[in-house]
């Protein structure tokens, strides 16, 4: 009991917390500085032993030899140890974070570590700052396996450990911390910009202390001077455009070099082998500037190169980054970028100081760098910021937003997206898509999926008395408490131990419980519960608010949960919606003169919704489209989903019977979709229609709707009029199939607002009367109580709109001026008096008219028309007039 009572304490104490990511964010800060130093120190002194030899022995000999070699066993480790570790390591780290299933742990850092100093050593000119985000992240991701802790704070750590890894490469901490947000995670909640600030803090500072020599360069540029002035704005935004058009050309070049390698068919250790000797080659060939790569930046910067050498050094930069970076060899792209940015900034400085004569062309150079490097990994906040930190000069940080900014813009003009994106394409991973999958689903909350119904043991009870509640109930597991509180959990197979323990059935539960069991909050997501229950191997999680349990979580509740998205029941981020797809249908002769749709779903309302359809398509000499919407998976292709039609055929048989009664065309069709707003639509398009006609039950389940999902959106966005008829319960029972009864309403109530579409619903009146000579028809209009004396010309004017509109035969003329009356109302809104008038005067169906906007909008506010819908039991139909595609 002891040790299990320790193994639970241990479990419970090391769960996510802000202490411990905290404590976990300072080790990492230790560890990604301390491989940072090893790896400048060790690529450093294998460089200086590749340069001295180089002058002991002949450089075409020596240096192509050392860059083949060390090019092959740093590819060997790789290909063999850690394929992840190729390439500059960024890409890598953007997907861990992103959730896609790439391996970065202790051996990926150890071997990212060893085979980028090899690289470096061998004379590539790529960058360490990479690769040491690379460690950094890898190192952190290994130590946050050694704890429990939840993928959310994993991604946190590994975040943490990246910018630690930067910060310590550049001596630069605000830099680390910046390129974490900017480009990395994207992520500004506390937790996470905490532990990025402590880790690239910490890595900045020991890099500093640890690092000697390192401070060479900041000390350098600080003492350099440095100016601006507004009449050299042309020549910065010169710089800005002329880094952005070669970064471009740079970004493009190293996709192509990644593919052309490819088309090599060789492996990873004879490709990086070819690098290294191609590279040894052309260096030794080049001026012995270029032997030492760590030299180029700060001789660019602070001497006095002339424009020849300048332009010769940014040639073969560029060269040899992209056949060095191309091979996939475990060097980043930072230095190269900076190195070719002073190039850049320091040809057009000369330029500038040729015609102006203002600032010393190694300010350009120092602009150029930001400039440059902001074009190609497509973080300007991050370049203005590594420039900044290096050389603490404030006369540097307009220039700086000008060309880097500028650069950025048109960078991305020409190639949108993130290199570190492209280069993960070119491995077949889409990041951005692959985020959007699922995103929905492990973002569910506990508190959206848990069981909130939870049976709870008190830990007094005996265990007779728990195998006697576990035969009573459905649950699996029973939380434990004592006092109010939380002490343990039992499960089923705890009682299996009773035997084992030989325990009498009279000892207190809590003698079999498995005690200070492992709980979450209701705002847990359900990765981080996923991650939870395997790693502890448990089926079940208690769901604390404060000390209170709110509810279980259980891995069937997490399966129901993903079951519901697969059926797209509570799945807001779904996939493309697909077309529809007709799986069955009947055509009558097109003799009508319009149609009206009819939307068939429920058996117990769709009669009566024809027959209303049936009145108006007979007096409008319309003809109807019956349609029924058969809802699948979005997962599902509705072109390829088998379905039973069998209901749906026998429901649109009986609209063709009814049809062939009372001679109207009648058209059915069954569709197979994904949505019913998008496959009525559709119909809508396809059909001509004029007029939709459909069913609301008068209320709705769905939180932040009106009338529900579908309703709410064909209201919004159909093109043609719509009408929504909610069934009175006086009418709404199943009727004779064979004899079918016409519907005969007996009073009407029209309210009339004043608006133009107030009109609208007069457009019903002519079809009901044609279906019922004998009914009567009241238009209303509601005033404030105050009001004592009505105006009566909005309703007068309705009554001859109504009589000059339609032009009737005399007949009917005669008919409806017998049977309409107009009369005002007094009442507190308009809601109010329209519910208590046919409460009182009888009324079995009331007609609405309104806009789009007005019917949703009226709705929000709890006035009509919703509110009346909902406050009588007779039938009503709102009619919302056709709108402009």
């Amino acid at each position: 009991m002891s040790l299990r009572f320790f193994n639970q304490y241990f479990r419970d104490f090391w769960q996510p917390r802000k202490g411990l990511a905290i404590a976990e964010a300072s080790a990492i800060g230790i560890v990604a500085a301390l491989s940072a130093i090893f790896l400048r120190f060790s690529s450093g002194w294998l460089g200086t032993f590749r340069v001295s030899t180089s002058y002991a022995i002949p450089a075409l000999l020596v240096l192509p030899s050392i860059g083949a070699s060390f090019g092959f066993l740093a590819g060997f480790l790789v290909d063999r140890f850690a394929p992840e570790a190729s390439g500059s390591g960024i890409p890598q780290v953007k997907a861990s974070l992103a959730n896609i299933p790439i391996r970065l742990n202790w051996r990926v850092g150890v071997v990212k570590l060893v085979s980028a100093i090899l690289t470096l050593g061998s004379g590539m000119t790529l960058g360490r700052q990479g690769p040491t985000v690379h460690v950094g992240a890898a190192l952190a991701a290994g130590m946050s396996r050694v704890f429990p802790t939840s993928p959310d704070h994993r991604r946190q750590m590994i975040a943490a450990g990246a910018g630690a890894g930067l910060a310590a490469a550049f001596n630069a901490p605000i830099t680390g911390i910046l390129f974490v947000v900017e480009e990395l995670l994207q992520d500004l909640s506390g937790i996470t910009l905490g532990t990025a600030i402590i880790a690239s803090f910490i890595g900045g500072v020991l890099s500093r202390l640890l690092g000697g020599g390192s401070l060479n360069l900041n000390l350098e540029l600080i003492e350099s001077k440095t100016s601006f002035t507004i009449t050299e704005l042309p020549f910065y935004l010169i710089l800005g455009v002329l880094a952005g058009l070669l970064a471009a050309l740079f970004r493009q070049g190293l996709i192509k070099s990644l593919k052309l390698y490819r088309r090599l068919s060789v492996g990873l250790p004879l490709r990086l082998a070819l690098a290294g000797l191609i590279s040894g080659i052309v260096i030794a060939t080049l001026p012995e500037l270029f032997r030492n790569n760590s030299g180029l930046r700060e001789f660019m910067i602070h001497g006095e190169p002339s424009v020849y050498r300048v332009a010769l050094v940014f040639v073969a930069q560029f060269i040899l980054t992209l056949v060095a970076f191309g091979s996939g060899a475990p060097g980043g792209l930072f230095a190269p970028s900076l190195i070719l940015g002073s190039c850049l900034g320091y040809l057009i400085g000369a330029f500038e100081h040729g015609i102006l004569g203002i600032s010393s062309p190694n300010t350009y150079a120092l602009v150029g760098m930001g400039a440059f490097f902001s074009a190609v990994s497509k973080v300007p906040i991050t370049a203005i910021m590594i420039i900044f930190e290096i050389t603490t000069d404030f006369n540097l940080v307009l220039p700086l937003m000008i060309g880097c900014v500028t650069s950025y813009l048109i960078a991305d003009k020409l190639i949108p997206g993130s290199l570190y994106a492209k280069l993960l394409q070119l491995n077949g991973i889409d990041i951005d898509a692959q985020t959007s999958i699922d995103t929905r689903f492990t973002q569910l909350t506990a508190e959206e999926v848990m069981q909130r119904r939870v049976e709870t043991l008190q830990a007094q009870m005996t265990v007779d008395e728990a195998i006697q509640a576990f035969s009573h109930s459905t649950q699996s597991g029973f939380p434990i408490l004592e006092n109010s509180k939380l002490v343990g959990i039992v499960t089923q197979s705890d009682l299996m131990r009773i035997r084992e323990a030989k325990l009498s059935r009279d000892a207190p539960v809590k003698e079999i419980m498995t005690p200070h069991p492992i709980t979450i909050t209701p705002k847990h997501n359900l990765s981080n519960v996923l991650y939870l229950l395997d790693r502890h191997q448990i089926s079940r999680l208690p769901v604390l608010e404060g000390r209170r349990v709110v509810g279980m979580i259980s891995r069937g509740d997490i399966i129901r949960a993903e079951a519901n998205y697969l059926n797209c029941i509570s799945a807001p981020n779904q996939p493309k919606i697909k077309p529809s797809y007709t799986v069955y249908q009947t055509r009558s002769p097109s003799i009508g003169q319009g149609r009206l749709l009819v939307l068939v779903g429920n058996p117990e309302t769709a009669e009566k919704l024809l027959q209303i359809a049936a009145i108006l398509a007979k007096y409008n000499r319309y003809e109807v489209e019956c349609l029924q919407v058969i809802i699948i998976s979005r997962h599902s292709n509705p072109a390829e989903t088998p379905v039973k039609t069998t209901d749906s055929r026998r429901l649109l048989l009986l609209a063709e019977v009814m049809g062939k009664k009372w001679k109207i065309p009648i058209h059915t069709q069954i569709k197979v979709a994904h949505d019913i707003a998008n496959a009525t639509f559709e119909t809508i398009k396809e059909q001509h229609i004029d007029t939709i006609l459909m069913g609301w039950k008068g209320s709705t389940d769905t939180p932040g709707r009106i009338f529900g999902n579908v309703v709410d959106t064909i209201i919004r966005q159909a093109t043609c009029e719509v009408l929504l008829v909610k069934l009175g319960k006086n009418i709404n029972q199943k009727i004779d199939n064979s004899s079918f009864t016409q519907i005969n309403f007996k009073r009407c109530l029209v309210p009339m607002a004043g608006g133009p579409n107030s009109r609208i619903a007069l457009k019903l009146l002519p079809a009901l009367v044609a279906s019922n000579h004998k009914l009567e028809i009241r238009l209303t209009q509601v005033f404030p109580i105050s009001v004592t004396k009505p105006d009566m010309k909005l309703l007068r004017a309705a009554m001859r709109h109504l009589a000059a509109r339609y032009k009737l035969s005399n007949k009917l003329s005669n008919k409806l001026s017998n049977n309409i009356n107009a009369m005002p109302i007094n009442a507190n809104s308009v809601a109010e008096g329209v519910i208590k008038l046919v409460k009182t005067a009888g009324f079995d169906l009331v007609v609405l008219g309104a806009t789009r906007e007005g019917m949703l909008q009226q709705a929000i506010k709890g006035n009509i028309p919703e509110a009346i819908v909902s406050g009588v039991d007779c039938t009503v139909i709102l009619v919302r007039a056709e709108q402009p595609m």
